[in-house]
C-alpha cells in the first residue's frame, strides 16, 4: 500500500481487471453461501451485498469483511448514546466489520510482537530475522516517521466488492427527468450550455435526452426513507470521503496508517448490462467531484483513485430491477468477519434481530457495530 502523499498504483488488478474481478465476485459470493440462512432474503426479497476482499502479493484473494442490507433508520429513532446502527446498507455494514477486523488484527499482533513491536525471540510468526506474520495483511512500524503504529504490508491491497451502484450520485442514471430538474434548481448538477435552450433552460425532452451526462457537483445527498426522513448520508458521498481519509475511520487511523482502495468492483446490472455505466459514474462521483481540493489541504491525506471494475452480474436475491414494482427487500442486515464477527441486525431498527420494543434499551440488543 502507498503512503498518504503518493499516487495510488492498485497493480494486482491492473492486468486481466476482468478476470481480478471475476475472482473477486467469486470469492465474495462463496463467503456468503458458507453463512448460515438466518438474516438472508426470502421468498421474493432481495438485498445489497457488499464485502473486502484483500490481495496479497502473490494476487490471492481472501475475503476479510462482508455485510448485507438496504435499511437505514429515520431521524426519530437515532440515539445519543451511539448505541444503535444508523445506517445498515451493505457498503457501510461491510466497512464497520471492516474496522473491527483491523482493531482484531492490530490486538493479535500487538500480543504477538510485545508492546515495542519487536520480536523477543518466542514468537511464532517470524521470518528471515524480520518481524513477519504471514497470515496478516498488516505490520508494525519499527522506525522513521510513524513508528509505534502499524501499516499495509508492502504488495497488500484492499478492495471493495458491491452487488450494484451505490446510492447518491453514483446511481443518477435512474433518475428521471422531473428529479433531474429538482436538483438543476438547486444547483446539484452542472448543466453544460450545450443543452440549454435559447432562454437558459432546460426542457423535459433535452433531460431525457441528456440527463446521464449531465454531471452531478459536490453536493451531499441523503439516503431515500419511506415516512420518517433519514439523516444518513448516500454511500456515493461516503465511498468519496473514504478515497480522501481512507477506510479506517478517524479513530483507527491513531494506530493505522490510512488505509485506501486499490480497486471497486461493482455486479453487472440486470437493468443496464453495459459497463459504461460502471466504468463512467461512479469514477465521476467518487472522486473526480472531490479533485477540486488542493493537495496541501489534504496532507496527510490524498485524494486516492481506485481503479472500477465491473463484475459479473450478481444472483437473484441481488438484483434490484427498476422495473419491478412488487419487489421486496429484505429487512434484515448481517454482517461477518475473519476475527468472528457474525451477526444479523435489524435495518429498520438499528439493533440486532429479535429484540422486542420493550427490551430496546437494553445493553443485549446493541449490535457489535453501534459507536
Amino acid at each position: 500500500m502507498s503512503s498518504p502523499g503518493e499516487a495510488s498504483a492498485p497493480s494486482a488488478p491492473a492486468s486481466g481487471g476482468g478476470a481480478f474481478a471475476e475472482r473477486a465476485s467469486e470469492k465474495v459470493l462463496s463467503r456468503y453461501r458458507a453463512l448460515p440462512k438466518k438474516g438472508k432474503p426470502q421468498g421474493r426479497e432481495v438485498t445489497g451485498l457488499a464485502a473486502f476482499p484483500s490481495s496479497s502479493p502473490s494476487r490471492e484473494l481472501e475475503v476479510v469483511s462482508l455485510g448485507t442490507g438496504t435499511k437505514c433508520i429515520g431521524r426519530s429513532l437515532r440515539s445519543l448514546h451511539g448505541d444503535v446502527v444508523n445506517d445498515s446498507h451493505a457498503e457501510i455494514i461491510a466497512r464497520r466489520a471492516l474496522m473491527r477486523y483491523l482493531y482484531a488484527e492490530i490486538q493479535r499482533l500487538k500480543m504477538s510482537y510485545g508492546n515495542d513491536g519487536k520480536d523477543h525471540g518466542s514468537n511464532p510468526f517470524q521470518c528471515d530475522g524480520d518481524v513477519c506474520d504471514r497470515r496478516s495483511p498488516l505490520e508494525p512500524i519499527l522506525e522513521g516517521h510513524g513508528e509505534g503504529k502499524y501499516r499495509m504490508r508492502v504488495g497488500w491491497q484492499l478492495h471493495l466488492y458491491i452487488s450494484q451502484l451505490p446510492c447518491g450520485v453514483a446511481s443518477t442514471p435512474s433518475l428521471l427527468p422531473h428529479k433531474i430538474s429538482a436538483m438543476i434548481e438547486e444547483e446539484e448538477v452542472e448543466v453544460p450550455s450545450k443543452v440549454k435552450d435559447t432562454e437558459g433552460g432546460v426542457s423535459v425532452d433535452t433531460l431525457r435526452k441528456h440527463g446521464d451526462d449531465l454531471p452531478i457537483i459536490a453536493s451531499i445527498r441523503r439516503k431515500p426513507g419511506c415516512g420518517d426522513t433519514t439523516l444518513s448520508v448516500s454511500c456515493s458521498d461516503k465511498i468519496a470521503r473514504w478515497n480522501i481519509v481512507g477506510v479506517q475511520g478517524s479513530l483507527l487511523s491513531y494506530f493505522l496508517e490510512l488505509v485506501y482502495l486499490s480497486s471497486l468492483i461493482v455486479g453487472r446490472s440486470p437493468d443496464n448490462p453495459e459497463d459504461m455505466l460502471v466504468q463512467n459514474k461512479p469514477q465521476h462521483a467518487l472522486y473526480e467531484r472531490t479533485s477540486c481540493f488542493p493537495q496541501e489541504q489534504l496532507s496527510p491525506s490524498r485524494l486516492n483513485k481506485p481503479l472500477f471494475l465491473v463484475g459479473p452480474m450478481p444472483p437473484l436475491e441481488f438484483q434490484h430491477c427498476e422495473s419491478a414494482a412488487t419487489t421486496l427487500t429484505c429487512g434484515y442486515s448481517l454482517c461477518w468477519n475473519k476475527s468472528g464477527l457474525h451477526e444479523v441486525n435489524l435495518g429498520t431498527a438499528g439493533r440486532k434481530q429479535g429484540t422486542s420494543a420493550k427490551g430496546a434499551r437494553y445493553p443485549s440488543s446493541e449490535s457489535s457495530l453501534c459507536k
